[in-house]
């Protein structure tokens, strides 16, 4: 069943790019093959990290990874496995717009292993930076209806709610939230895997109809500034808090890969306010819990 993951994972990597290709007829692609050892300096796996820049999507990266090794005692110890030997692979992916019309996303899809215990994990998250609440709905209402057999939305979503957020700016949340989950593990595992392979499939049809909706939308330098103050918490978010980006270093991971989430521009404003009255201004009101799929 590992093996049946890497190669689904590496399929939907490839789904995603072609997507990316259909909207972006300017989009260039720089794919890397990348080895890595573990923490005894043995060979352990690598991945597939692909990155690119257009006219539409200013910086994105679709990675897939496959690790396995030795990981530090101490880390170990944080994963909650049965000891430090592990197995790990799935895909992560971020797509920053250059238009800021449309929405920042972030997802990823992972199997783990360690010892005996074996896990999934993963989700998808929503960042816009204009109150198109349309945009919103229609983000988790695919999220719902992949859910909907399962019977895992409202956990996911509040678990998402709760995960993507910088505590220390009074419980702000990074975006508008999506689906999360980690540990899944029901005690069957071809059932575990089969839904993990549905809520993964709900990722393309939740975004770019979005992107495509939004791309050609005309926007001003307040709305560029406003993405680029948002960017900032993003990469608050990402440095701080993120539990994959800590993976990643702790198990000796590909720099360049871990980091390629991070933004190519960004601002870090001192006391950052918008206007009173603007469309930035009732941005703020979305980053906070709410309910965008059953009207309460």
């Amino acid at each position: 069943m590992k093996d049946e993951f890497v190669e689904y994972v590496k399929g939907l990597q490839d789904q995603i790019t072609a997507r990316m290709h259909e909207i972006d007829s300017d989009l260039k692609m720089t794919e890397d093959l990348w080895d890595r050892q573990d923490a005894l300096g043995k060979p352990g796996g690598g991945g597939r990290t692909r990155h690119f820049q257009g006219s539409v999507f200013e910086s994105a990266g679709v990675n897939f990874s496959c690790v396995h090794g030795t990981m530090e005692k101490e880390f170990a110890k944080v994963m909650k496995g049965d000891g430090n030997e592990f197995w790990a692979s799935g895909i992560s992916l971020i797509l920053h717009p250059l238009n800021p019309r449309v929405p920042t996303v972030h997802a990823n899809f992972r199997m783990i292993q360690m010892g005996e215990k074996q896990w999934f994990g993963g989700g998808s998250d929503l960042t816009p930076y204009y109150p198109h609440e349309e945009d919103f709905i229609h983000f988790h209402k695919t999220q719902l209806d992949v859910c909907q057999p399962f019977e895992c939305y409202e956990a996911m979503k509040k678990r998402c709610d709760e995960y993507f957020v910088n505590h220390h700016r009074d419980g702000e949340m990074r975006g508008i939230g999506g689906i999360f989950f980690d540990h899944l593990n029901s005690g069957n595992l071809k059932q575990d895997f089969d839904q993990v392979v549905a809520l993964s499939k709900g990722f393309i049809p939740s975004y770019f109809p979005i992107v495509e909706r939004r791309m050609n939308e005309e926007f001003t330098q307040e709305d560029e500034d406003f993405m680029l103050h948002r960017r900032g918490r993003y990469v608050e978010f990402n440095l701080v808090h993120d539990r994959g980006t800590l993976f990643g270093l702790k198990t000796k991971g590909r720099i360049d890969s871990i980091l390629i989430s991070l933004p190519p521009r960004v601002k870090f404003s001192y006391c950052y306010q918008p206007p009173k009255g603007s469309a930035h201004e009732e941005m703020m009101q979305y980053y906070q819990p709410r309910d965008y799929c059953f009207g309460s």
